[in-house]
């Protein structure tokens, strides 16, 4: 059975096309909402002016009715108020007296039927509305008392055929479809314009980006010519440039080194054994060119050894600290412990081995160790008979901190910042002749401290070298 395929947009709206639609959708509900607001401002203003129409009607109807004093001007009335709306033909009216009977009525029936809603008071404040056939009306209705003794008051409605400002709010409607229309079109084509205007820069920035490689690590974005919002990012991509620029340099240098320090083993063994093989020689000969070549590869695995760690180390920290074995560290006893492995060489060279402060630490214990012997062994090839190695301990500000400082040849201030890169030396004439190291054992004591969280930093002042480590109290 084949796995379901994941579902994958078919389309992908470029940015620019985002924003045009944006622009659209935006503009369209704006228009929308407008025309909305303009339509019912028409419709309130209408019903204004036919209400005031319709009441001046019911004022007419009323100094007319109030004025009737006895049935046969009341027989007469519905002559008088028709006369009176000669002229008007969109108006409406009708009269009902006791038991709905209809004194006045529309020649068309317009108010026939159930018009009038429920419990409807007649004071002629409430617009009504109603449909016969295909017309509209709009009308009011109020009771008018007459001046006959006891008789009720009659009921008096007068409407309106609308028909003439339904005809304009269609049109109006209309007009206001087909602008609303236009101008999302318009819209659409001014929005589609100021993105791609807008989006010039990230373009340009783009184009520049497409020039990076390898060789061309040296190229940087600009950002003074772009917009502000771009600017952080422009910044920010060209920090990124930088550190593939010196990851990239170092890692050239690297392999420049390593080839360099491969090389004079590696001539060292096949001169020695070319010569060997030159002439037929005795077993002690052939022994001692044995023990020789045992020496260079003791070099070279031991190079090996340091550069696949700090390749690990250089994968990811988090790869290098799935190395450790976090446990309480008692520096001051590890130092111990190490005194007495370099006592020996120590004595021989005629140098002290010092140690002050007692502190603790979390970490791996053989890691540490190895970086506290790294030191070590550094300062003791580099301290001049007579001397002494100090090593003091302490606890500052919650740090556990450690130094390790020898008299000897002060470092150069420009040689400082690269102590701990990988087959840097900076006294390369003394190294060279004293033949120790593979120029890795800083690289790797900085790499452990930093899987650890510490910092590692070299001085070097006056006669006298010091290197300080700062670790996690435990």
């Amino acid at each position: 059975m084949n796995a379901p395929h994941t579902l994958r947009p078919i389309l992908r709206l470029s940015l620019t096309a985002r924003l045009t639609l944006l622009f659209a959708v935006g503009a369209t509900v704006v228009l929308l909402g407008l025309g909305w607001l303009i339509s019912q401002s028409i419709e309130r203003h209408f019903e204004d002016l036919d209400r005031e129409a319709l009441q001046a009607k019911l004022m007419l109807a009323h100094h007319a009715i109030v004025r009737v004093t006895s049935t046969e001007e009341l027989a007469r009335l519905p002559s008088l108020l028709r006369d009176a709306a000669t002229g008007h033909h969109d108006l409406l009216m009708q009269i009902t007296g006791a038991d709905d009977q209809a004194l006045l009525d529309s020649p068309n029936g317009e108010f026939s039927g159930d018009w009038r809603p429920a419990g409807l008071v007649a004071d002629g404040a409430q617009l009504l509305h109603w449909s016969h056939g295909s017309r509209r009306f709009r009308g009011l209705v109020s009771a008018m008392p007459t001046s006959i003794p006891g008789a009720p008051p009659l009921q008096v409605a007068v409407a309106l055929d609308i028909a003439h400002h339904e005809v304009f709010m269609d049109a109006l409607r209309q007009t206001l479809w087909l602008f609303v229309a236009g101008a999302a079109v318009v819209t659409g084509l001014l929005g589609w314009f100021a993105a791609m205007r807008g989006l010039a820069p990230l373009k340009a920035m783009r184009a520049r980006a497409a020039l990076v490689s390898a060789h061309t690590l040296d190229q940087r974005l600009p950002t003074d010519a772009v917009p502000t919002e771009l600017a952080a990012l422009a910044t920010t991509l060209n920090e990124m440039l930088e550190r593939l620029e010196e990851a990239f340099r170092r890692l050239s240098d690297f392999s420049s080194d390593i080839a360099h320090e491969l090389r004079t083993p590696v001539s060292n063994l096949m001169t020695q054994t070319q010569v060997s093989l030159s002439r037929d020689r005795d077993a002690a000969s052939y022994r001692d060119v044995l023990e020789s070549n045992a020496e260079e590869f003791e070099r070279l695995a031991r190079m090996i050894a340091d550069m696949l760690f700090l390749a690990k180390a250089d994968h990811a920290q988090a790869a290098a600290q799935t190395l450790l074995q976090c446990e309480r560290v008692d520096l001051e006893r590890e130092v111990g412990e190490l005194f007495e492995f370099y006592e020996a060489l120590a004595e021989e060279k005629g140098v002290r081995l010092e140690v002050s402060g007692q502190a603790t630490a979390m970490g791996d214990r053989l890691m540490l160790r190895r970086a506290l012997s790294n030191l070590l062994s550094n300062a003791l090839r580099y301290t001049a008979p007579g001397g002494a190695v100090q090593v003091r301990l302490g606890v500052q500000s919650g740090r556990t901190m450690l130094s390790i400082e020898n008299p000897g040849a002060t470092i150069a201030t420009e040689d400082l910042p690269h102590v701990f890169e990988r087959f840097y030396r900076a006294d390369a004439a003394r190294q060279s002749a004293t033949g120790e190291g593979t120029g890795l054992g800083l690289a790797i004591t900085q790499a452990i401290v930093l899987a650890h969280k510490g910092r590692i930093a070299a001085e070097s002042t006056d006669g006298h070298t010091r290197f300080t480590m700062e670790l996690p109290a435990a």
